[in-house]
């Protein structure tokens, strides 16, 4: 957007200009770095954690609501970090072909991801994920 065209010519309204610049591209905004860092807030945010400390191992509980045990994905980044992720998508209803539409949608539906810091002395070859619950 440039503020000149509304009269605005001072260099003080560049800067703004600048600072404000919004991509007029949707893919641009999509593919924006700090955008990625949003959602990735968002996403840890959402996803309650319990951890329990054993004499000998960690037990990290990571509620996912209506992720498939398989869709879940655990690694481990730069050495110490456990990234526990998955995706949860909205089910395609089959009643919206017959003019059934949702009426409120409430179940959190995107992406899920927790980062935790592992102790120095982890050993993260022995890391293994189980599914519990239903």
């Amino acid at each position: 957007m440039d503020l000149r065209n509304f009269g605005f010519d001072s260099p003080l309204f560049t800067i703004l200009e600048d600072m404000l610049d919004i991509p007029e591209e949707q893919e641009k905004s999509r593919n924006n770095p700090s955008r990625a860092y949003v959602q990735d807030a968002k996403a840890m945010a959402a996803t309650p954690a319990d951890v329990m400390e054993y004499p000998t191992s960690y037990v990290f509980i990571v509620d996912m609501p209506g992720i498939s045990h398989s869709e879940i994905k655990v690694q481990v980044e730069n050495d110490n970090v456990l990234v526990v992720s998955g995706e949860r998508k909205r089910e395609k209803d089959k009643d919206e072909k017959e003019g059934v539409k949702y009426v409120r949608m409430e179940r959190r539906v995107g992406k899920f991801m927790r980062k935790f810091q592992l102790p120095e002395n982890a050993n993260t070859n022995k890391i293994s994920a189980v599914k519990m619950g239903f």
